[in-house]
């Protein structure tokens, strides 16, 4: 890990343990080397940087092609290891940077809903986004951010304090990936993230009637 990255992540982690009161689960469920798809759900704008944080390995993210149209941010979110997708779009160009970074060994993070949720629930996963670990034979974490959406909804310009949950799900095995149809696949990562959710939600409503 670079120690640019290394420093930002550190930041990044204090606010995310001390504003947002975050906790992360399921590590082990994350393999420790290879290509790695983590199919998240979309909460708010901290979600790419939250899914990463408790990492060994730098993350690296799609992003929709209007957050690289300003230089300045551009030069930053690259460092970062982001890069544009076109929404709405066959973009073949992005389809084919995430098959080479995923067949170099790196940690992939993709967002099947598309966009945010607009009421916190887990939207409907397209499974074109899955069909790219189809291709490649790497393991899928399901991965679930909750408590993002009431700190941090897309109707608010900057997120107020609260209580993020950060869960990695069972994996897909990159055995189960090759053997499976894309169908099958689908089903499971979205089982695999609302078992998440529900789990996650119970945890946050115990710590909150706690207080802890």
């Amino acid at each position: 890990m670079r120690l640019y990255y290394r420093f930002l992540r550190l930041l990044a982690h204090g606010f995310y343990v001390f504003y947002f009161r975050g906790r992360v689960f399921g590590l082990r469920n994350v393999p420790q080397s290879g290509g790695v798809l983590l199919a998240s759900n979309h909460q708010c704008f901290f979600d790419p940087v939250a899914t990463t944080l408790a990492l060994h390995r730098e993350g690296n993210y799609m992003a929709r092609d209007t957050l690289f149209l300003n230089p300045w941010f551009r030069r930053l979110i690259e460092s970062l290891n982001a890069f544009p997708v076109r929404r709405g779009a066959a973009d073949i160009a992005a389809v084919k940077e995430i098959m080479r970074r995923l067949r170099d060994g790196r940690i992939v993070v993709v967002f099947p809903e598309a966009t945010r949720t607009h009421d916190g629930s887990i939207g409907q996963i397209n499974a074109n986004s899955l069909a790219i670990a189809k291709k490649t034979c790497i393991a899928i974490v399901p991965t679930v951010v909750d408590g993002a959406f009431e700190a941090w909804p897309r109707t608010r310009k900057f997120p107020r304090p609260g209580r993020m949950y950060v869960t990695y799900a069972p994996a897909i095995t990159p055995q189960e990936v090759e053997a499976w149809p894309l169908e099958k696949i689908t089903e499971t990562v979205t089982q695999r993230l609302h078992e998440a959710m529900e789990r996650s939600r119970r945890m946050r409503r115990n710590a909150m009637n706690f207080g802890a």
